[in-house]
């Protein structure tokens, strides 16, 4: 069975690795891996090396990230990325296409699969959350053909969609299936081993000390005012004095302005202990969720890998205020204010860990779900009563 899967950026990768691997290491499949957006982008994180460092072969590389700070950008990527995908799609002819979750770019594989008659398979879907990723996680589903879904609750939004049941299966998120494997190793020894001569922009992290984790990306529904949104939380930070490290946003419209905020920030308090980051190995990510006093922003990872850690979170703004979480984390609006209160309130709340997006083995259900495949779904696609 011939596969394609394509990564648009560094968190796609860690979404569908354990995947990758499994698929690669069965002769039954024959995995095809294509790179675009931001995962060929070293601004981004470039991901090439990393994924052939880990054993898989890069078929194509595909450039149709347009670069930029305003909506329209966005929708000019996925055009640019509908061009490509047809010529790659057409190459190599795949009988399944795995798309995953929520971002924009993987529009560009989901319409051009669709055109052409190639089944698609998607992984998170179901979920509820907010901004523009909601209206896309959930076209996607209508476009898929096999749903790998994250929770009970995802598994039965997709069959109310008119998906058919026997095609959606809750394997869990494949994300914990690498944080159950990497939380095998000691979190300090990795850490201090990564972080010896990395430091990044600012200030070395004391990991024996307490230290916030910042990942804060732009709500692109409410573009203008991402800027803001940043300097309020970068305010109560300068008023909790805790140390932090604190990470890039990623691609998405509206980055540039958190970028900006963080910038002008970093120049005029350069004395506190704070660590800037571009991008971090996942690995590396892992070990800071499981080590930190806790995770501050609005990145699914909180949520997903946070709950299986049992990270403090604290959830700012509309991002992923709607997704199923845990009792880790707070939820709490882009205010200073409430941001400073919470970030108090925290030590209240215990770090234990929830299986509310599965227990580490989705890449084996998937796997021996497409392995037991007596029938492929249909290639046209029907709403189900």
């Amino acid at each position: 069975m011939k596969i394609l899967t394509y990564i648009g950026g560094r968190a796609n990768y860690s979404s569908i690795k354990s995947v990758m691997k499994a698929l690669n290491n069965d002769d039954y499949f024959d995995l095809i891996t294509v790179l675009g957006c931001s995962a060929v982008l070293e601004k981004f994180g470039d991901v090439s090396e990393l994924i052939e460092k880990d054993g898989f072969k890069i078929h194509e590389k595909v450039y149709h990230l347009v670069e930029g700070d305003s909506t329209n950008v966005m929708a000019k990527t996925t055009g640019l990325g509908i061009i490509e995908a047809s010529s790659i799609l057409n190459r190599y002819n795949p009988d399944f296409i795995i798309i995953v979750g929520d971002r924009y770019e993987m529009m560009s594989f989901a319409l051009t699969a669709a055109y052409m008659n190639i089944r698609i398979i998607h992984t998170m879907g179901g979920e509820v959350t907010g901004t523009i990723d909601e209206s896309i996680r959930h076209a996607l589903t209508k476009f898929s053909h096999i749903h790998f879904v994250a929770t009970e609750q995802s598994r039965l939004r997709v069959i109310k969609m008119g998906e058919d049941p026997k095609y959606v299966v809750n394997t869990g998120c494949p994300r914990i299936d690498l944080v159950k494997r990497e939380l095998r190793n000691n979190s300090m020894e990795i850490l201090t081993k990564y972080f010896n001569g990395k430091k990044g922009v600012g200030t070395d992290i004391d990991f024996e000390a307490p230290f916030l984790l910042i990942s804060y990306h732009p709500v692109t529904t409410e573009h203008d005012y991402n800027r803001s949104y940043m300097e309020q939380i970068l305010n109560a930070l300068h008023q909790f004095r805790m140390q932090a490290l604190i990470l890039w946003p990623n691609s998405d419209a509206g980055g540039d302005q958190i970028a900006k905020a963080i910038r002008t920030f970093r120049e005029h308090n350069n004395k506190l202990k704070f660590s800037f980051h571009k991008n971090l190995p996942n690995k590396i990510y892992i070990h800071l969720m499981n080590t930190c006093y806790a995770l501050v922003g609005n990145s699914s990872s909180g949520i997903r890998e946070g709950a299986y850690i049992g990270t403090r979170v604290l959830n700012i703004g509309t991002r992923q205020n709607t997704r199923e979480h845990s009792s880790n984390v707070i939820n709490v609006p882009n205010s200073s204010i409430d941001i400073l209160n919470s970030l108090k309130s925290l030590e209240n709340i215990p770090k234990k860990s929830d299986h509310i997006y599965g227990s580490g083995n989705a890449s084996d259900k998937i796997i021996r779900f497409l392995k037991e495949l007596i029938e492929l779904p249909s290639i046209q696609k029907t709403i189900q009563y």
